[in-house]
């Protein structure tokens, strides 16, 4: 029996999911576009056709992964009390990490340095760096600075984001486990966290 035909929008999608796994396994580098055309059961120019090549799929994954961590962390602290948004997004986090580990490990390998996106790290700035105005959001409401934000943003996904990537690997224990230790952790310091830390002092050298 002949195969379906796919609509453009159809093979548009099979692709980013093959790309995503492939890059997933493989990295960056080491993926390559007749691989991806392998995998999909298409030829070379269907795949340029879609996305200009390889560097422009690995965008478009990247962008998806990173849009879905960001609307999963925002919604869980879109309400709640201080303690109940970190448990929240600890928990968002880490079920992202369980419920879809090959985009997480695509964000979580070396990016291509012509992407800008230089390797993990780089990449989770981003994804702290969407959420800036959510967590700024909540500094105004609790009366804390919300220019400190990016601080927090960026410690807080950091924390989470490297948790994530040992749980990967020992996959124990669940992740509603890791997470309440997370939150605890956090929450320790958020909650006796002063408007104004003081200063500390300069290192004699």
């Amino acid at each position: 029996m002949a195969r379906k035909k796919l609509s453009a929008a159809q093979r548009r999608a099979q692709l980013i999911d093959v790309g995503r796994k492939a890059f997933a396994e493989k990295g960056f580098e080491a993926t390559s576009v007749e691989e991806i055309a392998s995998r999909a059961g298409v030829s070379k120019p269907i795949v340029y056709q879609h996305f200009g090549g390889k560097e422009g799929l690995y965008a478009v994954v990247v962008d998806r992964e990173m849009n879905r961590v960001v609307e999963v962390i925002s919604a869980a602290i879109a309400s709640g009390n201080a303690r109940e948004r970190v448990d929240k997004a600890a928990l968002a986090f880490l079920t992202y990490v369980k419920e879809h580990p090959d985009g997480f490990r695509v964000l979580s390998l070396d990016a291509p340095v012509a992407s800008g996106r230089g390797c993990m790290s780089s990449l989770m700035n981003d994804v702290a760096e969407r959420v800036e105005h959510v967590v700024g959001s909540v500094f105004t409401e609790a009366g804390y600075d919300p220019k400190m934000a990016p601080i927090y943003a960026n410690a807080l996904v950091g924390m989470v984001s490297f948790v994530g990537q040992w749980w990967t690997e020992a996959r124990e224990p669940a992740v509603e486990v890791v997470a309440t230790h997370l939150s605890a952790l956090a929450y320790l310091g958020l909650r006796h966290l002063p408007h104004a830390p003081d200063a500390i002092p300069p290192l004699e050298g």
